[in-house]
C-alpha cells in the first residue's frame, strides 16, 4: 500500500528517537531518513527499521489477526445417511406391520430425529 505524508513523518520520528538513543550515527539517520522521504509504498519502510528495535513506524507494526470462527461440531451421520436409515426403516416395519399405515410417517420421524442430531 501506498504511504501517506504523515506514515512518512511518522517513520522520521521513529529514526529521530534512534539517534536520541545512540543506535543510529547522524550519517546513517541521513542516509535512511533520506530513503523515507522517498519511499512510496509501505514495503519500502521495512528494511529501513529490521535492525532496529522500538519505536517503529505503526505501518510496519504486525496487525492484529482477525479471530478464527469456531469449528464446527463433528456430525454423527452424513447427510446421505438419513435416506438410507429411512428407506431401512421403511422396508423394516412394512414387512414387520402389514397393513398397518402409520408406518408410512415412521420414515418422516427418523428422518426428523437424525436431521436434528445432525446439526
Amino acid at each position: 500500500m501506498r504511504l501517506s505524508d504523515a506514515e512518512r513523518n511518522e517513520a522520521i520520528e521513529a529514526l529521530s528517537e534512534h539517534v536520541r538513543t545512540g543506535r543510529l550515527d547522524i550519517d546513517e539517520y541521513g542516509t535512511r531518513s533520506a530513503r523515507v522521504t522517498a519511499a512510496t509504498k509501505r514495503s519500502e519502510l521495512a528494511p529501513l527499521f529490521e535492525d532496529l528495535p522500538e519505536p517503529r513506524p505503526s505501518v510496519l507494526r504486525a496487525r492484529p489477526v482477525a479471530p478464527a470462527r469456531p469449528a464446527a461440531p463433528p456430525r454423527r451421520f452424513g447427510v446421505g445417511a438419513v435416506p438410507i436409515a429411512a428407506i431401512v426403516a421403511v422396508l423394516l416395519f412394512l414387512t414387520v406391520a402389514r397393513g398397518l399405515w402409520f408406518v408410512f410417517l415412521l420414515p418422516v420421524v427418523v428422518a426428523l430425529i437424525f436431521g436434528a442430531r445432525s446439526r
